[in-house]
């Protein structure tokens, strides 16, 4: 198993990058947000890594955290959850809110999610719920308080992506004395409707 790789970005490409190590450059899928940090860096990157093998290939899906590898371990564990769809989610939604919307049940937010139906979403929160719930036992969900959570979860419901939702709302908190879900939700919108 190759646990991480430690390289040279030499190409870019859509959901992919190729990392030279030693003379030899290896494909690597990678999320959007992951693509998005790396950015146009010059410098060596270290990419933690899972090898799925197939009968007609070898895929290396690569991770900028160990937590993020983690969770794609996790949601690959879930029956008809392959690794495309769980790159899928989490080019689409942060590992903290996956996991809050998992240990609270929301379906809302994991349908909104695209190529999550409301089986997978149900399926995710029947196999995954007991599992995340052993490992946050005792860790706050970081950046996920219930006020926002709440908020981010009626956005979503009237119909602004998970990422829009969340970046709305973590935008406006700040600049409210008492964060009320309602007061959270009203401000977003507004936000939203500037763009």
């Amino acid at each position: 198993m190759i646990s991480h790789i430690y390289g040279e970005i030499t190409y870019r490409g859509e959901g992919f990058v190729i990392l030279d190590v030693g003379g030899i450059g290896y494909q690597i899928n990678i999320t959007q947000p992951a693509l998005q940090e790396i950015g146009e860096r010059k410098e060596k990157i270290k990419l933690y890594t899972y090898l799925h093998v197939r009968e007609d290939a070898l895929m290396l899906y690569g991770f900028t955290t160990m937590s993020e590898l983690e969770m794609f371990k996790l949601l690959i564990s879930v029956t008809r959850v392959g690794p495309q769809i769980a790159m899928n989610i989490l080019s689409q939604i942060r590992i903290e809110e996956l996991a809050a919307a998992i240990i609270h049940e929301d379906e809302k937010v994991l349908t909104s999610i695209s190529g999550v139906g409301p089986k997978n979403a149900k399926r995710l929160i029947l196999e995954l719920r007991d599992k995340m719930k052993k490992k946050m036992e005792g860790v706050a969900l970081a950046g996920v308080s219930s006020v926002s959570y709440d908020a981010v979860s009626a956005l979503v419901s009237l119909g602004f992506s998970q990422r829009e939702a969340k970046d709305a709302v973590d935008a406006v908190a700040p600049g409210l004395k008492e964060p009320t879900v309602q007061a959270l939700v009203k401000a977003a919108l507004a936000r939203l409707k500037e763009r």
